[in-house]
C-alpha cells in the first residue's frame, strides 16, 4: 500500500520550500517543526547527502477533530511533508492521510482523513502546477 502522495517540481531547492510552505498555508496547514536531514547526518555522521527537509504540517481543525476520535492518533500527527533534492528536480512528498484510517481501523477517522486528503492534493497540486 503507497504510504505518500508525490509530486515532483521545477525550481531550486529553497524556492520550493517557500512554495511548500505557502500551499499548505493556503490549505490550512501551519508548519510546526522542520528537522533538516542532510544537516543532521553531516553533524552527527559525516554523511553528506541531497537537501532533505521534513516538515511537519499540522491543520488544527482537523487535528482536533482526529484527537476526539482516538487519543493516540497524536501519534501519527502531525502529517510529515518531505521536501527532497531528487536530480535537477525538487520532490514533494506528503504522507498519505487514508493511513490514519488504515492503522486505527476506526471508521470515525475516514471523514478526517479525506479531508485531509483533499487539503494535501489541493496542495500539491497548486505547487506542480505552479512549478513545472
Amino acid at each position: 500500500m503507497p504510504y505518500n502522495r508525490t509530486v515532483s517540481v521545477d525550481g531550486t531547492f529553497e524556492e520550493t520550500v517557500q512554495a511548500v510552505r505557502q500551499a499548505l498555508a493556503d490549505q490550512g496547514f501551519g508548519v510546526l517543526t522542520q528537522i533538516d536531514v542532510q544537516a543532521t547526518l553531516k553533524t552527527k555522521l559525516d554523511h553528506d547527502m541531497e537537501p532533505y527537509l521534513i516538515l511537519g504540517a499540522c491543520n488544527p481543525p482537523l487535528a482536533h477533530r482526529a484527537l476526539e476520535a482516538d487519543r493516540s492518533i497524536g501519534l501519527l500527527l502531525p502529517c510529515n511533508v518531505v521536501v527532497r533534492a531528487d536530480g535537477d528536480q525538487v520532490l514533494v512528498q506528503a504522507v498519505d492521510p487514508a493511513t490514519m484510517v488504515t492503522l486505527t481501523g476506526l471508521d470515525a477517522m475516514r471523514p478526517i482523513a479525506e479531508e485531509a486528503t483533499r487539503r494535501l492534493d489541493a496542495a500539491l497540486t497548486s505547487l506542480r502546477e505552479a512549478h513545472t
